[in-house]
């Protein structure tokens, strides 16, 4: 495990700027989200981590090592990161515990290790009954659970989530914002988790990096970044979440208290603004059509195998 740091980072793309002198410490075992709209930069400032792109200026540091700099960029396969994409990735003619030791086989570990850690990371995430399906028989939720499986299996220092949630229905985005949550209290790899939706960075995140324009607009705890933002575009950005969201933080019943996956802290829908309304009507045969319909849609998408990046990460140091 090692800690990250962003010293002045910058990445031009002709005369367009991404990424502005970003600088970020991540300390050893955080959780950090890198959380803004589409071209705000963080997925570019990901991509940096790491090492699918070259900094313009400034260097990256993972633990005493420089991985990039303007001068040298250590490739993938040298860096020990694991990274999860909005497509899963799995390779679809392998079952799902072949796509979990992938990484372990080109490592060249001998047989008995790779069962244990098999056998191990399966009973974490809860895979083991799904072990010898294929991919184009998982839900979407178990699909993501088997990308969290093969990257945690490697035992990185880093891992790198990109907007991995965005490919699920709201109800399994909430409950995989916990699933992660709770895999990272159980490993405490350093995380750099990038998103758009403002829930997920509330739920998952020990502190939040607000990114606007290739910059960090507001740098803070999720109760900080809530109650407290500095800037126009973060109170705008508030305001938004306020109105798009405002029917579901309208719905707590008095008395509840809703809890992340930390325990015992208050989630940040849970507002003063909440207290005494009483939840709208649900309907089941509804929800469930419609969660049952986006699951064998996602079920039935095209993995057509691992990106470019993704093998390299996975070729590991051999």
């Amino acid at each position: 495990m090692a800690s990250v740091e962003l010293r002045g980072l910058v990445k031009r793309f002709g005369s367009f700027v991404a990424v502005d002198d970003v600088s970020l410490t991540i300390d050893h075992g955080q959780l950090v989200c890198l959380l803004g709209p589409s071209g705000c930069g963080k997925t570019t400032t990901l991509r940096l981590i790491a090492g699918f792109l070259e900094p313009s200026d400034g260097e990256i540091r993972v633990g005493e090592r420089v991985v990039s700099s303007k001068a040298r960029t250590l490739p993938p396969e040298q860096r020990n990161m694991s990274m999860i994409f909005q497509s899963y990735a799995l390779w679809p003619h392998m079952t799902v515990a072949e796509n979990i030791v992938y990484g372990l086989r080109l490592r060249k570990m001998d047989r008995d290790t790779i069962a244990k850690k098999l056998a191990a990371i399966l009973a974490t995430t809860k895979l083991e009954p799904l072990a010898q399906r294929y991919p184009g028989e998982l839900s979407g939720g178990q699909q993501q659970r088997v990308a969290l499986a093969r990257a945690l299996i490697v035992g990185p220092e880093t891992l790198l989530l990109d907007e991995p949630l965005s490919n699920l229905d709201a109800n399994l985005r909430e409950e995989m914002r916990f699933e992660i949550r709770r895999l990272h209290d159980e490993y405490r790899y350093t995380t750099v988790y990038v998103t758009h939706d403002q829930s997920e960075a509330m739920t998952t995140a020990d502190l939040i990096a607000v990114m606007n324009a290739g910059k960090i607009d507001q740098l803070g705890a999720p109760e900080d970044i809530y109650a407290r933002p500095e800037s126009e575009f973060r109170r705008a950005l508030h305001r938004r979440r306020q109105r798009d969201q405002g029917h579901r933080a309208r719905c707590e019943p008095r008395g509840v208290r809703r809890r992340n996956a930390r325990g015992g802290r208050r989630h940040a829908d849970d507002r003063p603004e909440c207290a005494g309304r009483d939840p709208p009507a649900r309907d089941p045969a509804r929800d469930a059509t419609a969660r049952g319909s986006a699951e064998h849609a996602q079920s039935h998408r095209d993995a057509a195998g691992l990106s470019r990046h993704e093998s390299r990460l996975h070729a590991g140091d051999r």
